[in-house]
C-alpha cells in the first residue's frame, strides 16, 4: 500500500516556524500603520477641502447681499433725483433740476439680511452747468453707491470676512418750464 513516510525529513526552510509568523506578523502591522497614516491624511484633506468651500459659498452669499444693499443705494438716489413729483427747488426755483441730495450720504440701517451692511452714496451733478435745449433743461447726474459690512464704508484696512460692492450710475433728468405743472416732465 502506502509507503510510511513518517520518519522522513521534511523539506523546511532555514528558519523555524515561528521566526516565519513573527516576519509575517511585523509586516502586516507595517502595512495596517501605513493604511491608516495614508486614510488619516485623506480624512483631513477632505475635512479641509470641505471647510474651504463652506467659507466660499459664505463669502458668495454675502457678495451678493452686498451687491443689493449697493443698489438699494442706487435706487434711493435715483427717486431724490428722477421723481416727476419732486417739487424741491432747484437751482433758479421750481421749473429747474434738483441738484443731488447731499455729496455723501449714508443710508440708514436696511432691514432683514442686509442689515450688517453700510451703504455709502456719493452723487455729483451738472445742474448749474446743464445743458438747455430749446426750453427744455437736462441735467445728468453720476451716483456712487458703496456697501459692505465693515465701517466706515469703503473701509481702508478691512478685516477678515470683508465683503464690498460698489456700483455706479449715470442718470439723466430733463424739466421743460412750459409744459403743465406741477411735473414740468419732458414731452415725448
Amino acid at each position: 500500500m502506502f509507503p510510511d513516510t513518517s520518519h522522513e525529513p521534511r523539506a523546511t526552510s532555514h528558519e523555524p516556524p515561528r521566526a516565519r509568523r513573527r516576519a509575517a506578523g511585523g509586516f502586516s502591522i507595517v502595512t495596517a500603520i501605513f493604511l491608516i497614516v495614508v486614510l488619516a491624511a485623506l480624512g483631513a484633506f477632505i475635512v479641509s477641502v470641505s471647510g474651504l468651500q463652506q467659507s466660499s459659498s459664505q463669502l458668495d452669499v454675502q457678495g451678493v447681499r452686498a451687491y443689493q444693499a449697493a443698489r438699494a443705494g442706487i435706487e434711493w438716489a435715483a427717486y431724490q433725483v428722477l421723481d416727476p413729483n419732486n417739487n424741491q427747488p432747484g437751482i433758479g426755483g421750481t421749473d429747474n433740476l434738483p441738484a443731488c441730495p447731499a455729496p455723501t450720504t449714508t443710508l440708514p440701517s436696511l432691514a432683514g439680511s442686509l442689515s450688517v451692511f453700510t451703504v455709502t452714496v456719493t452723487c455729483s451733478d451738472n445742474v448749474g452747468a446743464g445743458v438747455t435745449e430749446g426750453n427744455r433743461k437736462i441735467a445728468t447726474y453720476e451716483v456712487v453707491s458703496t456697501a459692505c459690512n465693515q465701517s466706515p464704508c469703503p473701509n481702508p484696512s478691512p478685516g477678515t470676512g470683508y465683503v464690498e460692492r460698489r456700483l455706479t450710475a449715470v442718470l439723466s433728468k430733463c424739466k421743460d418750464p412750459t409744459a403743465a405743472a406741477p411735473r414740468f416732465a419732458c414731452g415725448g
